[in-house]
């Protein structure tokens, strides 16, 4: 039976890898400050540690591992990314050049980072897609995406000294239930998600910009099991995660009041937008044999659905 690590598990892709791994036969130890606030994690053990702490790491890592998934991070929405800027890149920092050091101090055989897209520039709407060559020359467009950055190349310098196996997937952004939803930590396919249920129909929400921005989102489950794929694959270089589909976030609303059988008008108010579009490639996910199960209406139908749900009880 393998044995796996998924740090950042009381998180929701942690939690969803959990679940994946579980189900897989994987024995699994999930591994976070907190337990999962949405859901009992399947997992054989999980020990409450802050990987801030060296020690605590070491402790993780106690009893020997055929697969590390690190996606422990301080992180959020952009609301939260524009206002924590201190605190992400020492916490996420800390969690990170802790983590690898006690992976390759226990010999474990492969390493899985989370990255994400926040290590690009900026783009203008109608530009070609960026592949992950283009991180270079570097200039993220936030501290959050410089501490992403920072942590590829440290997991990378750590691999080729103890001679483990890394693999770094740059995640675009993810949604899907059990996730936060409400509080300033969510991401925009949530916070329009909860918006649109707590209006009434014909009623109004407010979006920072008005949504002129362009983003690709991806399902959880097909994050995950781009994840597992990665990880157990044999492509060494950082790798894009995520759909072709992009959209505005006025698109987004437009699908959510779909789904949630609503007319939605949105009011443009003022906030932090994060870049202007995205746009990548997904050349190197899709050559290890990925193509997302969902598209944004069936994955948003997922989410709408439960995010509903956590609405009518709060």
């Amino acid at each position: 039976m393998k044995r796996v690590l998924v740090a950042g598990a009381g998180g929701f892709i942690g939690g969803h890898l959990v679940a994946r791994l579980s189900a897989d036969g994987c024995w699994v130890r999930a591994v976070d400050r907190v337990e999962h606030e949405h859901r009992e994690l399947p997992a054989d053990e999980f020990l409450t540690l802050d990987l801030r702490d060296a020690d605590d790491c070491r402790k993780a890592l106690d009893g020997g591992f055929d697969e590390v998934y690190q996606l422990a991070a301080d992180m959020g929405g952009m609301e939260f990314i524009h206002s924590a800027e201190c605190e992400i890149m020492r916490n996420s920092a800390a969690v990170n050049a802790n983590m690898v050091a006690a992976a390759a101090s226990a010999g474990v055989a492969r390493y899985f980072l989370s990255s994400s897209v926040c290590v690009y520039r900026d783009m203008a709407p109608d530009e070609s897609p960026l592949t992950e060559n283009d991180a270079y020359p570097a200039n993220p467009h936030n501290e959050y995406g410089w501490e992403k950055l920072y942590a590829e190349r440290m997991v990378s310098a750590f691999a080729r000294r103890h001679g483990f196996e890394a693999r770094i997937g740059r995640f675009e952004n993810c949604y899907g239930p059990y996730g936060t939803w409400r509080g300033g930590r969510e991401k925009a396919p949530a916070a329009i998600a909860r918006k649109v249920a707590e209006a009434p129909d014909g009623g109004t929400i407010d979006v920072f910009g008005g949504g002129t921005t362009i983003r690709t989102f991806v399902y959880v489950d097909d994050l995950v099991d781009a994840v597992v794929l990665l990880a157990r694959s044999g492509e060494e270089r950082p790798t894009n995660i995520g759909p072709d589909e992009r959209v505005t976030i006025a698109d987004l609303v437009n699908v959510v009041a779909d789904v949630a059988g609503k007319r939605i008008e949105i009011r443009a108010v003022d906030g932090p937008l994060g870049v202007e579009a995205r746009n990548f490639s997904h050349e190197r996910i899709k050559a290890l044999g990925w193509t997302p199960r969902h598209d944004l209406r069936s994955g948003m139908a997922e989410t709408y659905r439960w995010i509903a749900e956590q609405v009518a009880r709060a």
